[in-house]
């Protein structure tokens, strides 16, 4: 199919479409002439890929080394894991104390000389972020998140296709990048559903401004 029918099938328009090919996000389609390429199901396929990472907040930088993944990946569901946790976790803008951020993930049952420092980053920058706002979370909903964090990801590791490397790779990319939305949305919808469990019809007390 022309790009104009590429755009058409993906509800991706044209200009969108060769921005994503100058910024090799999108491989190129097989030239027909000097002007004219064709493209198939694996660009609609991409293009849909390259939307979702983009819609859900991965920079056009780390959506390129998603895809690039995803077109030569490394050896082995570690190092593609690495991959996507670059993708989504926010670094910190300067230097951080990942004295607590490495408790959090030794209790996950982690090493630290396996850790990635980024995700250390990343998991210390949450935490400071917590303490500049005044914010604690208290011991026993820490361990909750601790014992949740820990079950999720048994769950999603025993999850990886066995049977077909690109479904893997297809998995673990883009589940792990894709489905941190759905389990903030899971997270918000669940504390409706215990707070009106546990509150309907009662009030909060007066502050004493009042």
């Amino acid at each position: 199919m022309r790009i104009s029918e590429l755009a058409a099938v993906s509800e991706v328009p044209v200009a969108t479409i060769k921005y994503y090919l100058r910024e090799q996000l999108l491989p190129e389609g097989e030239r027909t002439s000097a002007t004219q390429a064709s493209y198939g199901d694996a660009h609609v396929s991409r293009l849909r890929v390259i939307r979702a990472l983009l819609t859900a907040g991965v920079s056009i930088a780390e959506t390129r080394n998603v895809v690039a993944a995803l077109d030569s990946p490394p050896a082995g569901p570690y190092d593609l894991l690495g991959v996507a946790h670059t993708a989504v976790t926010p670094r910190p803008s300067g230097p951080v104390d990942t004295t607590r951020a490495l408790e959090l993930y030794e209790r996950l049952g982690g090493i630290e000389a396996q850790c990635d420092p980024g995700l250390l980053g990343g998991l210390a920058g949450a935490l400071d972020t917590l303490e500049r706002a005044g914010f604690t979370v208290p011991p026993a909903v820490l361990d909750r998140y601790v014992d949740a964090a820990r079950s999720i990801a048994e769950a999603e590791i025993d999850g990886i296709p066995a049977d077909s490397p690109e479904l893997a790779v297809q998995y673990i990319v883009l589940g792990t990048v894709l489905t941190e939305p759905l389990i903030l949305a899971l997270r918000r919808a669940a504390q409706q559903v215990v707070s009106s469990e546990r509150f309907a019809g009662t009030e909060l007390p007066p502050s004493e401004s009042s």
